[in-house]
């Protein structure tokens, strides 16, 4: 049943299970950065514009890399220049299989098996529209950046009220988001170097 003054279609725990499966999966890196103040400036925005380069000067739409911290663990995004910057991370129940597609560089492969293919419960994905990192503030005219965990979207849009979420759980969610989502374009811009 839905309380008064709750927009209909969110779904308020539905936003809090999903921020507590990604943090308890390791989807996010949460440590002294996580209460970050909001203003606090991107740390996935300088490694989101140096990977958007990297993939446009070696015309690659798709990269992925095999996650160290995890060997089942894969990470891989599609890149739209200009436009967006897709990004997934997941554990893959075949790694080899994987792997291999990585080594022969067959990038698109490897992002549509672990968009599609890979273990749900463990999936994360990351809509970077425009492609510049997670903003930390809001910034008028720029679509808003969303992450989605355990089947859950979360939009950032800095309307925290309307996710029925205090401010500081916002931004504890978004500065873990941003942390994690920096050390996955990492990655990624590794394996972008060795193309």
């Amino acid at each position: 049943m839905r309380q008064e003054g709750q927009r209909p279609g969110v779904d308020v725990g539905a936003i809090r299970r999903a921020l507590a499966a990604a943090a308890a999966a390791g989807c996010f890196a949460v440590g002294a950065g996580a209460d970050a103040a909001p203003d606090e400036p991107s740390k996935s925005a300088p490694l989101a514009l140096e990977l958007c380069q990297k993939l446009e000067q070696a015309k690659l739409q798709y990269i992925a890399a095999r996650d160290p911290n995890d060997p089942s663990r894969y990470v891989a995004a599609m890149h739209f220049p200009g436009l967006q910057l897709m990004v997934v991370s997941a554990r893959y129940s075949a790694p080899s299989l994987l792997t291999e597609k990585i080594i022969q560089r067959k990038y698109q492969d490897a992002y549509l098996d672990l968009n599609s293919a890979s273990e749900r419960a463990t999936r994360v994905i990351y809509e970077d529209l425009k492609a510049n990192g997670l903003a930390r503030t809001k910034v008028k005219d720029q679509p808003p950046d969303a992450y989605e965990a355990n089947g859950k979207r979360v939009v950032f849009d800095f309307d925290w009220r309307k996710q029925k979420i205090t401010q500081d759980d916002y931004f504890k969610a978004l500065s873990a988001a941003d942390a994690e989502y920096a050390r996955i374009l990492g990655l990624l811009l590794e394996e972008a170097k060795r193309s």
